[in-house]
C-alpha cells in the first residue's frame, strides 16, 4: 500500500504545472483595480456588510480627513473598556455577561445573567462515549483540526443537525460555546497521552464553575488554579470574543451562513480559517520570537542589544527570517491596539506572581522600541502598535497552557462572535455570498488528443 503522506516524483512533477498554470501577472490586479485581500490600496477593508455586533474603530474625521486616533473597540455600541471596567468593579467573570450581550444585543440583568449561566454550565456534557470513541481513538497533534473533526461529528448526533430556524441555531451555538472549551482541552489530553506519554487526565465539567475556571480545572492535573489565573483568561477570553465581521474566520462564517448550510459546517469553516498562521496562530509566533530572542540577547536590559535584534528581524536575519516583528502592527488599528492595552495591565500582574518580571520587562522593551525601529526601516502608510496576540501568548504561557493549545482558547472566545454573527446572516436573510472573479486567461481553442 502506497504511503499515504508521501509526494511522488510525478506529483513533484504535476506541482509545477499547477504553479505555472496558476502563476497571474501581478500586474493585472492593478490594471483592473482588484482589491487584493479584499482591502483598498490604504488597507481599509472593502464595505461587504452591515453588522450590529461589534464596531473597531482606529481613524477619526477631521474635516475632510481620516485622522488615525487610538484603537476603540465596541460591543454591541458599549466601549469594552467600560464593559471590563464593569465587572472587574464587582469582581465578577465577564465571559458569560458578554457572551449574553453579544448573542442578544443587550447586557443582562442579575436575574438573566444566572438564568443564561446556568444553561451555558448545563450544556458542558458531550455525548454518551463520545470522548472514548472520537477523541481519544485518533489524536491528533494539531489540536484545531481534532476540534474541527469533532464539531462536524456532533452533526451525527443532534437529531435537528440541518434545521436552520433561530431557536434551533441559537440552541447549538450555545451548546458550542459551552463545549468547545472542553473538546480543546480533551483533545490536547489525549494527544500529551498517546504523543508525549504523559498521564491521561479526563476531568468533569463543573457546571457552577465559569468558562475560564472550567478550562484550568480540566486542563491540571490537580485541577487547582489561583484567582488571578483564572480572572486573566477569563479576560482574555473575552478580549478573543469579537472582532468585526470582516476578519477572516468570521467572514468565512457568513460567507458558509449565507449558503443555507448546518451550524456544525459553518463552524468548522470557521476553525479551518482561524486555524492559519496569518489568523488565529500569531501569538505562537510571538512565543517563539522571545524565545530566540532571550537566546540571542545576553543582556535583556540593553536596549542597544534588543533593537539591533530587531532590526535583525526586519532583514531576515533572525529568527524564522521572515522580516517580521510578530505581535506589533494590525490590518485595522494604528496608534494602538485597545485589547492590547487591556491586557497589558494584568500581565504585569501576573508575571509577579509566577515570578516572570524580568521577561515582562523584555516584552514591554520590545513594545516601546519595536515601531521606533520599523518607522526607521519600513516605509508604512498608518502607525504600528502592540496587538493583542503580542501579550496574549506571554499570558498563556503564564498560565502553563501548552502551545498546542493556544488557538484552540482564541476559538473558545471567537465562538460567541461566530455565534452571533451567524445568527445576524440568517436573520437578514442576505443573499449567497458570491463576489466576482475576471478570467484573465486567453481563450483558446481545443486540440484534439491525437494533435497533442
Amino acid at each position: 500500500m502506497a504511503n499515504f503522506s508521501e509526494i511522488t516524483p510525478d506529483i513533484l512533477a504535476y506541482a509545477k504545472l499547477c504553479e505555472t498554470s496558476s502563476a497571474i501577472d501581478p500586474d493585472l490586479y492593478t490594471t483592473y483595480e482588484v482589491k487584493r485581500g479584499l482591502r483598498d490600496l490604504n488597507g481599509q477593508g472593502v464595505l461587504a456588510g452591515l453588522t450590529e455586533i461589534s464596531e473597531i474603530c482606529s481613524f477619526a474625521v477631521s474635516g475632510n480627513k481620516r485622522v488615525p486616533c487610538d484603537g476603540q473597540l465596541y460591543y454591541r455600541g458599549i466601549n469594552i473598556e467600560d464593559i471590563v471596567k464593569g465587572f472587574l468593579s464587582d469582581n465578577r467573570f465577564g465571559f458569560e455577561e458578554v457572551a449574553y450581550l453579544l448573542l442578544f444585543g443587550s447586557l443582562p440583568d442579575s436575574k438573566n445573567l444566572k438564568q443564561f449561566s446556568d444553561r451555558l454550565g448545563s450544556y458542558r456534557t458531550l455525548p454518551t462515549n463520545f470522548v472514548r470513541d472520537i477523541i481519544l481513538k485518533a489524536p491528533s497533534n494539531d489540536m484545531m483540526n481534532t476540534l474541527a473533526r469533532s464539531i462536524l461529528t456532533l452533526y451525527a448526533y443532534d437529531d435537528r443537525a440541518d434545521d436552520i430556524s433561530i431557536p434551533n441555531v441559537l440552541r447549538q451555538c450555545m451548546q458550542l460555546i459551552s463545549i468547545v472549551p472542553i473538546l480543546s482541552v480533551y483533545g490536547y489530553q489525549a494527544y500529551s497521552h498517546y504523543h508525549d506519554g504523559n498521564s491521561l487526565f479526563i476531568h468533569v465539567p463543573q457546571p457552577q464553575l465559569s468558562t475560564a475556571e472550567n478550562i484550568l480545572y480540566l486542563l491540571r492535573p490537580d485541577s487547582r488554579y489561583t484567582k488571578l489565573e483564572a480572572r486573566i483568561l477569563d479576560l482574555a477570553l473575552i478580549l478573543h470574543m469579537e472582532h468585526g465581521g470582516g476578519n477572516n474566520s468570521t467572514f468565512t462564517n457568513h460567507v458558509v451562513t449565507s449558503s443555507g448550510t448546518d451550524t456544525y459546517s459553518a463552524m468548522a469553516a470557521s476553525l479551518a480559517s482561524l486555524k492559519g498562521p496569518r489568523h488565529g496562530g500569531a501569538n505562537i509566533k510571538v512565543v517563539r520570537m522571545f524565545e530566540d530572542m532571550k537566546q540571542a540577547i545576553g543582556d535583556w536590559t540593553d536596549e542597544d542589544q534588543i533593537a539591533s535584534y530587531l532590526s535583525a528581524l526586519l532583514n531576515k536575519e533572525a529568527f524564522d527570517h521572515a522580516g517580521l516583528i510578530y505581535g506589533m502592527g494590525h490590518a485595522v488599528y494604528s496608534l494602538s491596539d485597545p485589547r492590547a492595552n487591556i491586557l497589558k495591565a494584568f500581565v504585569q500582574k501576573l508575571s509577579k506572581e509566577k515570578g516572570r518580571e524580568e521577561e515582562y520587562r523584555l516584552y514591554a522593551a520590545v513594545a516601546r522600541l519595536a515601531p521606533e525601529v520599523i518607522a526607521r526601516e519600513r516605509h508604512i502608510y498608518k502607525g504600528v502598535s502592540p496587538n493583542v496576540d503580542f501579550y496574549s501568548g506571554f499570558v498563556y504561557s503564564m498560565l502553563d497552557l501548552p502551545t498546542e493549545l493556544f488557538t484552540p482558547i482564541f476559538a473558545s472566545g471567537r465562538m460567541v462572535g461566530w455565534s452571533a454573527h451567524r445568527i445576524e446572516e440568517l436573520v437578514n436573510n442576505g443573499k449567497i455570498i458570491r463576489p466576482a472573479y475576471r478570467a484573465v486567461q486567453e481563450r483558446q481553442a481545443y486540440t484534439p488528443l491525437k494533435n497533442r
